[in-house]
């Protein structure tokens, strides 16, 4: 088994194999896979916007679905010094811009409490068929995930098929689902 350092090398590698234009189809299939998961009942719906220059899962089509279907979405702004995401309601009169780190997230706005937050779509670098996730190290998500409602449903977003294992924590929050170009996993 690989350890946490070596996936994350091995898949931020491999996404950088990627066209724009496979990006883009394989973001499309992620997006139109995730339309057959249980969750489209919900209010309110976490989503995060791609680094663009870590090429991650274009998350256009999934915010196209949500707007179409009248959801409220909620997108995370990071704190470095806590290490903390906070909610922020996207509206039309919501301003992006990339922080330090190449994240866009909002410059202000409406918080929403995580109580509040019935979907969160997570950002991840690999995952395995348990449901667990690798992602940048930091655990922004793990601890977001932590003051969530036990309830909240949990959509892992990712280019690739699962790992058989991987590392797990004790901080650790697992999947609900983990949706890839190919394939739904439910956990």
């Amino acid at each position: 088994m690989l350890s946490k350092t070596e996936l994350r090398k091995r898949y931020k590698t491999l996404r950088t194999q990627f066209t724009s234009e496979a990006r883009d189809s394989m973001s499309m299939s992620i997006a139109n896979h995730a339309l057959q998961l249980p969750i489209w009942q919900y209010a309110y719906y976490h989503i995060f916007l791609p680094i663009e220059k870590q090429k991650e899962v274009d998350t256009g089509y999934l915010l196209s679905i949500l707007h179409g279907r009248d959801k409220e979405v909620v997108i995370p702004k990071s704190d470095f010094s806590t290490l903390a995401l906070t909610s922020i309601l996207l509206t039309e009169n919501t301003h992006i811009q990339e922080n330090e780190f190449g994240i866009p997230e909002p410059i202000d706005g409406l918080t929403v409490p995580e109580n509040a937050i019935d979907v969160v779509f997570v950002p991840l670098l690999a995952f395995d068929k348990q449901g667990n996730r690798i992602g940048y190290g930091k655990g922004f998500y793990d601890r977001f995930l932590s003051e969530c409602r036990k309830d909240v449903v949990k959509v892992g977003l990712s280019f690739f098929d699962a790992e058989e294992h991987i590392e797990v924590s004790k901080e650790d929050v697992p999947l609900n689902f983990c949706v890839t170009p190919d394939k739904t996993y439910n956990f």
